[in-house]
């Protein structure tokens, strides 16, 4: 078949790395793309916000199949346009409808989703705009940290943690008067800080049926030590060593069961990948957030677990035939590290030669912020994440060895990456 993947990030390069392995595919596209999706498929400079020309390259081309990457083009319903257009109708698009993807897209929805369907989450309360002060009067019933959510997508940097009162009223501010994060700013939601070890958990779904897939652990802050702002994702590992048979069976049974029933009894067709963003407080699971797909840069370390064909998945999801599918799991452990440009999250250059990656040896180079130089004949930074380079060994401490041991044979100008990826968990 033909296949069409969404997305330009390093998750986008792991799905087609692994897409590409499939004997169900003749022809890989990827809309747009970076330079490492071109090692395999076809790279297409394509506006993936305007549907109808989406809709011209899928006609086109023949595309059998469409898999979402990023949450955007979810969001603003790309599975419902494909579905009310006679042309496309019969295409599956692995990803979420519109409605659906308000899990990701309106954390007030997921927020009193959880609340209906009795998933434990943390306390909350929503405010909108011109509502400032009886959000800060409900800061002062809370003891700090406090946590501070825009509503909408924000591109990974929606979440504020802040540990001084006057400090979270003013960044509340910011949000709801000031248009910090633009409309995703139309709200906020304020929840109590659960203290705890994060992890990040993901099925497959095919509205009736899920296959779990491995967890992970990612390290969303800038600085060593979880310090610093936060970003899209500085590294991950897979598995979590604490996630064991026990606490996974009550994130089973609490968390992903309800979620699915929860989502069959509001009458809402979820068809693609939930990712599932927890903290483990005292022994028990707690959803801090929903995600409408597979998370960045968990990922990068999660897809290379996968043994078996991930278009297996993918045809179970199209078809609602899931029940009948199986995945195989490599039990090594797998480690992605993060190079970054120097200065991100904040403002940082584009366009740095990238040099060294023909000299990594063992491990995966999954592309996220990166283009092709065709005049130069060289690969170029081109966003703020730039590559994770990725190991599977048989320990957790000898898969991060091997990632730290190949980026140091990668370079380019003001490359910055954590040092102490896994490390929490290797200490624990």
């Amino acid at each position: 078949m033909n296949v069409l993947v969404i997305g330009s990030g390093g998750r986008e390069h792991a799905l087609t790395w692994k897409i590409s392995q499939s004997k169900h595919v003749e022809r890989l596209f990827i809309a747009p793309g970076n330079a490492g999706t071109l090692g395999h498929g076809y790279n297409i400079d394509l506006d993936i916000s305007d549907f109808g020309k989406v809709e011209q390259f899928v006609t086109d081309n023949g595309i059998n199949m469409v898999i979402v990457g990023p949450e955007a083009p979810l969001v603003e319903g790309i599975r419902d346009y494909f579905l009310a257009n006679p042309l496309l109708s019969a295409i599956p698009v692995i990803g979420p409808g519109k409605q659906a993807a308000m899990l990701e897209g309106s954390k007030d929805f997921a927020k009193d989703f959880m609340k209906r369907h009795n998933i434990p989450t943390a306390a909350y309360a929503t405010f909108k705009r011109g509502e400032t002060e009886d959000a800060c009067k409900y800061l002062r019933s809370l003891t700090p940290p406090y946590v501070i959510k825009a509503d909408g997508l924000a591109a990974g940097k929606g979440v504020l943690i802040c540990d001084d009162l006057e400090e979270a009223c003013h960044e509340t501010k910011s949000i709801l008067e000031n248009n910090k994060f633009g409309q995703a700013g139309d709200k906020v939601v304020i929840e109590e800080f659960l203290r705890g070890i994060e992890l990040s958990v993901f099925i497959i779904t095919d509205g009736n049926s899920y296959i779990l897939l491995p967890e992970a652990k990612d390290y969303k802050r800038i600085g060593e030590g979880d310090t610093g702002l936060n970003t899209g994702g500085m590294g991950s590992v897979s598995p979590v060593p604490f996630a064991d048979k026990a606490f996974m069976h009550k994130v089973v049974q609490r968390i992903i069961n309800p979620t699915v029933n929860g989502l069959k009894q509001d009458g809402i067709d979820y068809r693609g990948f939930i990712f599932f963003g927890l903290i483990n407080s005292g022994g028990d699971p707690y959803v801090i957030e929903y995600n409408a797909r597979m998370g960045d840069p968990e990922a990068e370390s999660i897809i290379p677990r996968i043994s078996s064909d991930i278009m297996d998945l993918f045809d179970g999801v199209a078809h609602q035939t899931l029940h009948q599918k199986k995945i195989g799991i490599d039990p090594r452990a797998s480690a992605a590290i993060m190079l970054v440009s120097g200065g991100y999250p904040g403002s940082y250059s584009k366009g740095k030669p990238i040099h060294g990656l023909e000299n990594v040896d063992g491990s995966l180079v999954f592309h996220a912020g990166t283009a092709f130089d065709a005049d130069a004949e060289k690969i170029i930074t081109a966003g703020g994440r730039v590559i994770a380079v990725t190991s599977l060994a048989e320990s957790l401490e000898e898969a991060l060895k091997m990632s730290y041991n190949n980026i140091s044979k990668i370079s380019f100008d003001a490359m910055y990456y954590r040092q102490d990826i896994g490390q929490d968990l290797l200490k624990s």
